[in-house]
Protein backbone atom coordinates (compact mmCIF):
# COMPACT_ATOMS: atom_id res chain seq x y z
CA UNK A 1 0.00 0.00 0.00
CA UNK A 2 1.39 3.28 -1.23
CA UNK A 3 1.47 6.22 0.90
CA UNK A 4 1.88 9.29 -1.31
CA UNK A 5 1.92 13.21 -0.56
CA UNK A 6 -0.13 15.98 -3.23
CA UNK A 7 -1.37 18.83 -3.15
CA UNK A 8 -5.21 19.10 -4.06
CA UNK A 9 -3.84 20.85 -7.86
CA UNK A 10 -2.03 17.93 -8.60
CA UNK A 11 -4.68 15.66 -7.07
CA UNK A 12 -7.08 17.51 -9.62
CA UNK A 13 -4.42 17.05 -12.44
CA UNK A 14 -3.36 13.54 -11.41
CA UNK A 15 -7.40 12.33 -11.80
CA UNK A 16 -8.13 13.85 -15.18
CA UNK A 17 -5.23 12.36 -16.80
CA UNK A 18 -5.93 9.33 -19.07
CA UNK A 19 -6.38 5.69 -18.09
CA UNK A 20 -5.88 4.73 -14.30
CA UNK A 21 -4.93 7.36 -11.72
CA UNK A 22 -1.36 7.28 -10.06
CA UNK A 23 -3.56 7.90 -6.62
CA UNK A 24 -5.90 4.37 -6.90
CA UNK A 25 -5.04 1.57 -4.58
CA UNK A 26 -3.23 4.07 -2.16
CA UNK A 27 -3.29 6.20 0.78
CA UNK A 28 -3.17 9.73 -1.09
CA UNK A 29 -2.38 12.65 1.61
CA UNK A 30 -3.26 16.00 0.92
CA UNK A 31 -1.19 18.52 1.86
CA UNK A 32 -2.19 22.06 0.19
CA UNK A 33 -5.19 23.75 -0.31
CA UNK A 34 -6.38 24.71 -3.86
CA UNK A 35 -5.79 27.82 -5.64
CA UNK A 36 -9.07 28.98 -7.77
CA UNK A 37 -9.56 25.51 -8.92
CA UNK A 38 -12.40 25.09 -11.45
CA UNK A 39 -15.11 23.82 -10.31
CA UNK A 40 -15.63 22.01 -13.60
CA UNK A 41 -12.73 20.48 -12.96
CA UNK A 42 -13.26 19.90 -9.64
CA UNK A 43 -16.74 17.77 -10.19
CA UNK A 44 -15.21 15.64 -12.81
CA UNK A 45 -12.17 14.94 -10.52
CA UNK A 46 -15.05 13.97 -7.48
CA UNK A 47 -16.81 11.84 -9.83
CA UNK A 48 -13.99 10.01 -11.20
CA UNK A 49 -13.17 9.53 -7.03
CA UNK A 50 -16.11 7.69 -6.40
CA UNK A 51 -15.32 4.76 -7.90
CA UNK A 52 -11.74 4.67 -7.43
CA UNK A 53 -10.21 2.48 -4.27
CA UNK A 54 -8.20 4.85 -2.87
CA UNK A 55 -7.89 6.48 0.55
CA UNK A 56 -7.40 10.43 0.28
CA UNK A 57 -7.05 12.30 3.74
CA UNK A 58 -6.29 15.67 4.18
CA UNK A 59 -2.30 16.23 6.02
CA UNK A 60 -1.79 17.82 9.55
CA UNK A 61 -2.45 21.58 8.94
CA UNK A 62 -3.86 21.32 5.69
CA UNK A 63 -6.58 24.17 5.36
CA UNK A 64 -9.97 23.04 5.73
CA UNK A 65 -12.44 24.29 2.72
CA UNK A 66 -15.25 22.95 0.97
CA UNK A 67 -13.17 21.87 -2.31
CA UNK A 68 -10.60 19.98 0.64
CA UNK A 69 -13.36 18.55 1.65
CA UNK A 70 -14.97 17.23 -1.24
CA UNK A 71 -11.85 15.45 -2.23
CA UNK A 72 -11.08 13.67 0.77
CA UNK A 73 -12.56 10.89 2.81
CA UNK A 74 -11.07 12.04 6.11
CA UNK A 75 -8.76 14.65 8.30
CA UNK A 76 -5.92 14.31 10.29
CA UNK A 77 -5.20 16.35 13.36
CA UNK A 78 -1.47 15.19 14.00
CA UNK A 79 0.69 12.75 12.31
CA UNK A 80 -0.25 10.39 15.07
CA UNK A 81 -3.31 10.36 13.35
CA UNK A 82 -2.39 9.82 9.78
CA UNK A 83 -0.08 7.07 10.98
CA UNK A 84 -2.97 5.34 12.27
CA UNK A 85 -4.87 5.45 9.39
CA UNK A 86 -1.90 4.48 6.81
CA UNK A 87 -1.61 1.21 8.80
CA UNK A 88 -5.18 0.24 8.66
CA UNK A 89 -5.30 0.70 5.58
CA UNK A 90 -2.29 -1.28 5.09
CA UNK A 91 -3.24 -3.91 6.97
CA UNK A 92 -6.61 -4.30 5.80
CA UNK A 93 -6.79 -2.76 2.23
CA UNK A 94 -10.09 -4.16 1.00
CA UNK A 95 -12.03 -3.27 4.00
CA UNK A 96 -10.26 0.26 4.38
CA UNK A 97 -10.82 1.41 0.31
CA UNK A 98 -14.62 -0.43 0.59
CA UNK A 99 -15.82 2.11 3.23
CA UNK A 100 -14.22 5.17 1.78
CA UNK A 101 -15.89 4.54 -1.69
CA UNK A 102 -18.86 3.86 -0.04
CA UNK A 103 -18.94 6.62 2.47
CA UNK A 104 -18.27 8.82 -0.50
CA UNK A 105 -21.72 9.15 -1.41
CA UNK A 106 -23.39 8.44 2.13
CA UNK A 107 -24.97 12.17 1.58
CA UNK A 108 -26.64 10.62 -1.69
CA UNK A 109 -28.57 8.03 0.21
CA UNK A 110 -31.80 8.09 1.82
CA UNK A 111 -31.75 5.22 5.31
CA UNK A 112 -33.11 2.39 3.46
CA UNK A 113 -30.71 2.63 0.42
CA UNK A 114 -28.15 3.12 3.03
CA UNK A 115 -29.27 0.18 5.12
CA UNK A 116 -29.39 -2.16 1.69
CA UNK A 117 -26.19 -0.91 0.49
CA UNK A 118 -23.91 -1.65 3.57
CA UNK A 119 -25.33 -4.87 4.23
CA UNK A 120 -24.41 -6.04 0.68
CA UNK A 121 -20.94 -4.34 1.45
CA UNK A 122 -20.78 -6.15 4.74
CA UNK A 123 -21.31 -9.04 3.24
CA UNK A 124 -19.13 -8.99 0.29
CA UNK A 125 -15.73 -8.08 2.86
CA UNK A 126 -17.60 -11.46 5.30
CA UNK A 127 -16.79 -13.42 2.60
CA UNK A 128 -13.38 -12.06 1.78
CA UNK A 129 -9.75 -13.30 2.65
CA UNK A 130 -9.47 -10.15 5.14
CA UNK A 131 -12.26 -11.37 7.44
CA UNK A 132 -11.20 -14.84 6.92
CA UNK A 133 -8.00 -14.39 8.32
CA UNK A 134 -9.37 -12.56 11.13
CA UNK A 135 -11.51 -14.92 11.66
CA UNK A 136 -8.64 -18.20 11.50
CA UNK A 137 -6.57 -16.15 13.97
CA UNK A 138 -9.80 -15.63 16.38
CA UNK A 139 -11.12 -18.77 17.41
CA UNK A 140 -14.42 -18.69 18.78
CA UNK A 141 -15.36 -19.06 22.14
CA UNK A 142 -18.40 -20.84 23.77
CA UNK A 143 -20.45 -19.15 26.13
CA UNK A 144 -22.73 -21.36 28.63
CA UNK A 145 -26.20 -18.81 28.77
CA UNK A 146 -28.67 -21.57 27.83
CA UNK A 147 -32.51 -19.69 28.71
CA UNK A 148 -30.94 -16.58 29.77
CA UNK A 149 -32.81 -13.60 28.91
CA UNK A 150 -30.93 -11.53 26.48
CA UNK A 151 -33.42 -8.45 26.92
CA UNK A 152 -35.22 -7.01 29.57
CA UNK A 153 -38.37 -4.94 28.85
CA UNK A 154 -40.53 -2.41 31.66
CA UNK A 155 -43.40 -0.24 31.14
CA UNK A 156 -44.02 2.73 33.25
CA UNK A 157 -47.15 4.81 31.93
CA UNK A 158 -46.02 6.03 28.34
CA UNK A 159 -42.41 4.97 28.74
CA UNK A 160 -40.99 1.53 27.33
CA UNK A 161 -37.77 1.02 29.01
CA UNK A 162 -35.59 -1.37 27.12
CA UNK A 163 -32.32 -2.97 28.96
CA UNK A 164 -29.68 -5.50 27.34
CA UNK A 165 -28.89 -7.35 30.17
CA UNK A 166 -26.06 -9.77 29.14
CA UNK A 167 -23.51 -7.86 31.20
CA UNK A 168 -20.70 -11.18 31.79
CA UNK A 169 -20.01 -10.39 28.25
CA UNK A 170 -20.31 -6.28 28.00
CA UNK A 171 -23.58 -6.74 26.18
CA UNK A 172 -22.48 -8.27 22.88
CA UNK A 173 -24.85 -8.09 20.33
CA UNK A 174 -25.58 -11.61 19.26
CA UNK A 175 -28.86 -12.85 17.38
CA UNK A 176 -30.88 -13.81 20.14
CA UNK A 177 -30.12 -10.00 21.76
CA UNK A 178 -30.99 -8.83 18.38
CA UNK A 179 -34.29 -10.86 17.80
CA UNK A 180 -35.52 -10.27 21.84
CA UNK A 181 -34.71 -6.42 21.19
CA UNK A 182 -36.58 -6.17 17.57
CA UNK A 183 -39.36 -7.87 19.54
CA UNK A 184 -39.09 -5.27 22.63
CA UNK A 185 -39.34 -2.59 19.86
CA UNK A 186 -42.31 -4.06 18.09
CA UNK A 187 -43.88 -2.98 21.32
CA UNK A 188 -43.47 0.69 20.54
CA UNK A 189 -44.38 0.12 16.76
CA UNK A 190 -47.37 -1.02 17.55
CA UNK A 191 -48.30 1.82 20.33
CA UNK A 192 -47.36 5.54 18.84
CA UNK A 193 -48.10 6.55 22.77
CA UNK A 194 -45.04 4.83 23.49
CA UNK A 195 -41.59 6.26 24.19
CA UNK A 196 -38.63 3.76 24.61
CA UNK A 197 -35.74 4.54 26.56
CA UNK A 198 -32.97 1.92 25.92
CA UNK A 199 -29.82 1.18 28.17
CA UNK A 200 -26.98 -1.48 28.91
CA UNK A 201 -26.89 -3.55 32.30
CA UNK A 202 -23.70 -3.92 33.55
CA UNK A 203 -20.49 -2.01 32.72
CA UNK A 204 -21.19 -0.74 29.58
CA UNK A 205 -24.50 -0.25 27.27
CA UNK A 206 -22.69 -2.60 24.37
CA UNK A 207 -19.46 -3.54 23.07
CA UNK A 208 -20.72 -4.27 19.55
CA UNK A 209 -21.46 -7.92 18.12
CA UNK A 210 -20.54 -10.84 19.30
CA UNK A 211 -17.82 -11.71 17.88
CA UNK A 212 -17.90 -15.62 18.83
CA UNK A 213 -20.85 -15.59 16.14
CA UNK A 214 -19.01 -13.67 13.20
CA UNK A 215 -18.51 -15.82 10.42
CA UNK A 216 -21.14 -18.94 11.48
CA UNK A 217 -23.89 -17.51 8.88
CA UNK A 218 -24.52 -20.28 6.16
CA UNK A 219 -23.32 -17.84 3.23
CA UNK A 220 -23.03 -13.80 2.53
CA UNK A 221 -26.10 -13.42 0.09
CA UNK A 222 -28.09 -15.37 2.80
CA UNK A 223 -26.51 -13.15 5.53
CA UNK A 224 -27.50 -10.01 3.54
CA UNK A 225 -31.34 -10.82 2.91
CA UNK A 226 -31.43 -11.90 7.22
CA UNK A 227 -29.63 -8.64 8.07
CA UNK A 228 -32.59 -6.68 5.58
CA UNK A 229 -35.29 -8.70 7.49
CA UNK A 230 -33.99 -8.26 11.23
CA UNK A 231 -32.93 -4.58 11.21
CA UNK A 232 -32.66 -3.15 14.45
CA UNK A 233 -31.42 0.15 12.66
CA UNK A 234 -34.18 0.34 10.41
CA UNK A 235 -36.41 -0.06 13.39
CA UNK A 236 -34.82 2.42 15.34
CA UNK A 237 -35.09 4.71 12.80
CA UNK A 238 -38.95 4.66 12.74
CA UNK A 239 -38.84 5.04 15.73
CA UNK A 240 -36.51 8.03 16.02
CA UNK A 241 -38.38 10.58 17.32
CA UNK A 242 -39.52 8.86 20.42
CA UNK A 243 -36.56 7.10 21.31
CA UNK A 244 -33.82 7.95 23.81
CA UNK A 245 -30.52 5.21 23.71
CA UNK A 246 -28.53 6.10 27.07
CA UNK A 247 -24.87 5.46 27.09
CA UNK A 248 -22.46 4.58 29.92
CA UNK A 249 -18.56 2.71 29.34
CA UNK A 250 -16.91 1.59 26.68
CA UNK A 251 -19.43 1.44 23.36
CA UNK A 252 -17.99 -0.42 20.38
CA UNK A 253 -19.29 -1.28 16.96
CA UNK A 254 -23.05 -1.36 17.00
CA UNK A 255 -23.17 -0.11 20.34
CA UNK A 256 -22.44 2.98 18.47
CA UNK A 257 -24.41 2.47 15.71
CA UNK A 258 -27.47 1.78 16.87
CA UNK A 259 -27.58 4.54 19.25
CA UNK A 260 -26.68 7.10 16.53
CA UNK A 261 -30.55 6.27 15.07
CA UNK A 262 -32.16 7.23 17.83
CA UNK A 263 -33.52 10.79 18.39
CA UNK A 264 -31.80 11.33 21.51
CA UNK A 265 -28.81 10.27 22.83
CA UNK A 266 -27.53 10.67 26.21
CA UNK A 267 -24.07 9.74 27.51
CA UNK A 268 -22.62 8.96 30.86
CA UNK A 269 -19.45 10.93 31.63
CA UNK A 270 -17.31 7.43 31.39
CA UNK A 271 -18.73 6.82 27.99
CA UNK A 272 -15.79 5.88 25.54
CA UNK A 273 -17.21 5.18 21.59
CA UNK A 274 -15.44 3.22 18.79
CA UNK A 275 -15.54 2.06 15.82
CA UNK A 276 -13.08 -1.10 15.59
CA UNK A 277 -14.85 -3.16 12.64
CA UNK A 278 -11.51 -2.77 10.05
CA UNK A 279 -9.65 -4.53 12.39
CA UNK A 280 -11.81 -7.28 11.27
CA UNK A 281 -11.84 -6.91 7.68
CA UNK A 282 -15.10 -5.25 7.90
CA UNK A 283 -16.85 -1.93 7.44
CA UNK A 284 -19.35 -1.22 10.38
CA UNK A 285 -22.72 -3.18 9.60
CA UNK A 286 -24.93 -2.69 11.87
CA UNK A 287 -26.07 0.71 10.06
CA UNK A 288 -23.02 3.02 11.18
CA UNK A 289 -22.42 4.28 7.87
CA UNK A 290 -26.17 5.80 7.67
CA UNK A 291 -26.50 6.85 11.36
CA UNK A 292 -23.26 7.97 12.06
CA UNK A 293 -22.75 10.24 9.15
CA UNK A 294 -25.71 11.82 9.25
CA UNK A 295 -24.75 12.61 12.59
CA UNK A 296 -21.37 13.62 12.69
CA UNK A 297 -20.58 13.67 8.51
CA UNK A 298 -18.83 11.19 6.83
CA UNK A 299 -15.11 12.45 7.15
CA UNK A 300 -15.69 12.04 11.09
CA UNK A 301 -17.36 8.72 10.24
CA UNK A 302 -14.30 7.39 8.55
CA UNK A 303 -11.80 8.48 11.05
CA UNK A 304 -13.73 6.61 13.12
CA UNK A 305 -13.36 3.62 10.83
CA UNK A 306 -10.07 4.43 9.92
CA UNK A 307 -7.85 5.12 13.21
CA UNK A 308 -10.18 2.87 15.69
CA UNK A 309 -9.43 5.18 18.32
CA UNK A 310 -11.87 5.76 21.37
CA UNK A 311 -13.36 9.22 21.32
CA UNK A 312 -14.90 10.75 24.95
CA UNK A 313 -18.03 11.53 25.63
CA UNK A 314 -17.04 15.45 25.48
CA UNK A 315 -15.52 14.77 21.77
CA UNK A 316 -18.88 12.97 20.97
CA UNK A 317 -21.04 15.83 22.41
CA UNK A 318 -19.14 18.13 20.01
CA UNK A 319 -19.47 16.27 17.22
CA UNK A 320 -23.09 15.75 17.53
CA UNK A 321 -23.02 11.81 18.26
CA UNK A 322 -23.99 12.74 21.37
CA UNK A 323 -26.57 15.14 22.51
CA UNK A 324 -26.14 15.50 26.52
CA UNK A 325 -23.94 14.30 28.90
CA UNK A 326 -25.40 13.63 32.32
CA UNK A 327 -25.07 11.04 35.26
CA UNK A 328 -27.82 8.09 35.46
Amino acid sequence: MRSQRWSVDDLVEALDAPGEPEVAASVAVVDASPSGLDPLRLRAAVDRLALLPCVVVAAPGAAWSEELAELTDAACADDGELADITAATEATPLAAMALALHLRAAVRRSTVDGLVEESALYSALQAGPEHRAWRSATPARRHDEVGSARVRVERAGSELRVTLCRPGVRNALDVRMRDELLAALAIAEADPELGVVLRGEGPCFCAGGDLDEFGTAPDPATAHLIRLRRSIGAVLHRLAARTTVELHGGCAGSGVELAAFAGRVVAHPDTTLTLPELGLGLVPGAGGTVSIPRRVGRHRTAWLALTRRPITAGIARSWGLVDEITLF
